[in-house]
């Protein structure tokens, strides 16, 4: 496995890997998007337009990444999004996707759809930052319950996914059959002999199901029931004053995910957010919203001296997180690209991406002659232009 890592040298590497060894159902639900997909390629896109000023003879030799993200110190201002199923990509993925970041310095967010429970994940991974998700469901008493367990697995921060209300329709999901674990029909038992890596490391864990959900809610305790529950919860009269309830009941560090709009940024300041994420869901809600890095700029303008603003949305490369932190983000979170890794080759390949991303961002940084994440900003940009 080491020896097929040292061939992996950018992120469309791994992709590849990864689209050859999990199963279709799995690779559909990550790498693609609601509707016409038009948003979910734009997140990417949109970042090649963003041209970089080149610079010579700079003293570029003391070089760091190093930097902060809601205080907490991090090696590199990336921290690895929650993805819901990120163990179906690889069995027990979510443990060994923390424990690669831990290890690396950058945070983790445990997705309330994860398969493995959060006090596996925290146990597994026993070094922080350790951050979790949290989608608001009709079913308070359940929330409160989620909360605190974030509380006792030590988790400094908690990330509220403002933008599913209502799901957005991705096609594939639907003609997939998507479930967790797989219905076993004739069409994904075929796939399935096609990813023999796949199905002998999921054969060997017990954890095929959402952890946080199945045995914490009453009624929940299979498949059928956990869809027929998931299905009713998620709440369209969700609205800001829910949002000091969440704070009211964590009283920590408070991280709102799914920002789109100032007004809302500022909505989120004056809800008292320590942090914000631009973020459209990576292209999988509003189709035909622009891309995050596209409103970056001018939510940052709108609050960027009132509160840490993050960017999450097509990520992938270190220059892409550079090119982020040029338009005024303060860090950004990636997703699908850790999950091409873990789905290709498991933890080590979540710490090869974030290698990866790392190498990028020092060689672009210097290239660009700064030296600090802290002097990143749009003096870098070719004649600041920007999308």
């Amino acid at each position: 496995m080491m020896q097929d890592l040292k061939h992996i040298t950018c992120i469309e590497d791994m992709r590849r890997v990864y689209r050859r060894r999990v199963p279709k159902m799995f690779v559909d639900y990550v790498d693609s998007g609601s509707y016409t997909e038009l948003t979910y390629r734009h997140n990417e896109s949109d970042f090649q337009k963003i041209l970089l000023r080149q610079k010579v003879l700079q003293d570029i030799s003391c070089r760091s990444l190093h930097s902060t993200m809601l205080g907490e110190a991090v090696s590199m201002p990336v921290a690895l999004a929650p993805t819901g199923l990120a163990g179906m990509q690889h069995a027990d993925g979510e443990m060994l996707a923390a424990k690669a970041a831990a290890e690396f310095g950058v945070p983790y967010i445990v997705s309330t759809m994860s398969v493995c429970a959060l006090e596996e994940v925290a146990f597994y991974a026993p070094q922080r930052p350790l951050w979790f998700q949290l989608y608001m469901m009709k079913d308070r008493a359940f929330m409160q319950r989620l909360i605190e367990r974030a509380k006792r697995a030590a988790c400094s921060a908690l990330v509220l996914t403002a933008d599913l209300q209502i799901m957005g329709q991705r096609h594939k999901d639907i003609k997939n059959g998507l479930s967790t674990p797989p219905k076993p029909t004739v069409k994904t038992i075929l796939n399935l002999l096609t990813k023999p890596r796949w199905c002998y490391y999921m054969s060997q864990t017990k954890r095929h199901q959402l952890g946080n959900i199945v045995g914490h809610v009453e009624g929940v305790s299979d498949t059928r029931s956990l869809s027929a529950w998931a299905g009713e919860q998620f709440d369209p009269k969700l609205s800001w004053d829910d949002v000091a309830w969440v704070k009211a009941q964590w009283g920590d560090k408070l991280i709102i995910k799914g920002i789109m709009d100032v007004e809302d940024a500022q909505a989120a300041v004056a809800c008292g957010a320590d942090a914000i994420v631009v973020s459209n869901h990576g292209g999988r809600q509003l189709d035909g919203a622009p891309s995050s890095i596209q409103v970056l700029p001018e939510i940052v303008a709108a609050v960027g001296q009132d509160i840490e603003v993050w960017l999450d949305g097509g990520i992938r490369s270190g220059q892409d997180v550079f090119k982020a932190l040029a338009l005024g983000a303060q860090g950004v979170l990636i997703g699908r690209a850790y999950n091409y890794g873990l789905g290709a080759y498991g933890e080590d390949g979540v710490r090869r991406v974030l290698e990866i991303i790392a190498k990028e961002m020092d060689t672009t940084m210097a290239l660009c002659g700064k030296t600090k994440v802290s002097q990143v900003d749009d003096s870098v940009l070719y004649r600041s232009i920007i999308i």
